[in-house]
């Protein structure tokens, strides 16, 4: 499954460094200091963790975004670097500092405190026309998280249809929690929208899964919902497609819903049914828990495929 020329997928969003804390032997509350049984650094961010999952498969992937002239800018430029992607477009500013994710996590869960530092000023208009030309599929991660980029969204996907590409935007979720309208005008002018159970709870208003895919329904765009260990859902022909989760050895469920992502995008630009895209996406998902941190243990495309051979 190579990946033709013209589905070269340029992520444009937010950099950070995961710092992991693994196994916390009770929930931190003021006052009192919690041990964790390990820790781990590693490239952050669902842009980032979704492009080298991208890379991982095979697939050939172009980041853009900022980061600071610090240290932590220095390892994720080196990491996207060396996972074979295209960082032509990255340079550091020494006005900005690289953001941090601190993620406290458990097999069943996890909770992100995150300092944007440099995610909240990358905007949509440094996206240049000759960077969008270079490539056939545009990927929007962290839509809340990225307050510079946010109010031009619309536009810099309105401009990668008119040049031809196809699109999908990650919602990520809101720490204000206030869930702007804004994001259904965007939507209208995106592909593939890829939020989570929770994301699409707040969205549309619903906890019942069918009832929210309908309500953002528009038409045009299709949505799959993630659902963690539940597997994955999207409306097709007006019946709610479900496929179930993987069971692996699970230690980190960091970063599982980006590698999600990069499994579904890996099998929908080359144009697999549905149904197989979102089993591609569970794969995915679920083996890239096996390690600590979001990128340590992302499925390579034979292992996908092993492991989609020998279920149902």
């Amino acid at each position: 499954m190579t990946t033709p020329a013209a589905t070269r997928v340029l992520v444009v969003g937010e950099i950070n460094v995961d710092l992991v804390l693994k196994g916390l032997h009770a929930d931190p509350a003021p006052g009192h200091e919690v041990l964790a049984d390990d820790f781990l650094m590693t490239p952050g961010s669902s842009s980032m963790i979704c492009a080298m999952g991208l890379a991982r498969l095979g697939n050939a992937v172009a980041f853009h975004g900022k980061l600071g002239a610090d240290a932590w800018g220095d390892y994720c430029f080196a990491a996207l670097r060396d996972a074979g992607i295209d960082v032509a477009s990255l340079g550091a500013d020494p006005a900005l500092r690289t953001g941090v994710t601190v993620s406290l996590s458990t097999p069943r869960d996890r909770a992100l405190v995150t300092f944007p530092g440099a995610i909240v000023a990358l905007r949509a208009d440094e996206v240049s026309d000759a960077l969008l030309a270079s490539v056939g599929h545009l990927h929007v991660s962290s839509f809340y998280l990225q307050k510079a980029l946010r109010p031009g969204c619309r536009a810099l996907f309105a401009r990668a249809r008119a040049a031809g590409l196809s699109t999908s935007l990650d919602p990520g979720f809101d720490p204000e929690q206030r869930w702007g309208e804004d994001l259904r005008e965007v939507l209208a002018e995106v592909d593939l929208f890829l939020p989570n159970q929770e994301e699409l709870r707040a969205l549309a208003g619903t906890d019942e899964v069918r009832a929210g895919l309908a309500a953002l329904d528009n038409g045009r765009t299709r949505i799959v919902v993630k659902r963690g260990r539940q597997g994955c859902a999207s409306l097709h022909e007006g019946e709610l497609l479900e496929v179930p989760a993987f069971t692996v050895d699970a230690v980190d469920s960091t970063g599982a819903g980006d590698s999600f992502d990069a499994g579904f995008l890996h099998a929908w630009l080359r144009k697999l049914p549905l149904r197989e895209c979102m089993r591609w996406g569970s794969a995915c998902g679920s083996l890239s828990t096996r390690g600590i941190g979001g990128t340590t243990r992302q499925a390579t495309a034979d292992e996908a495929m092993a492991l989609l051979a020998g279920a149902p």
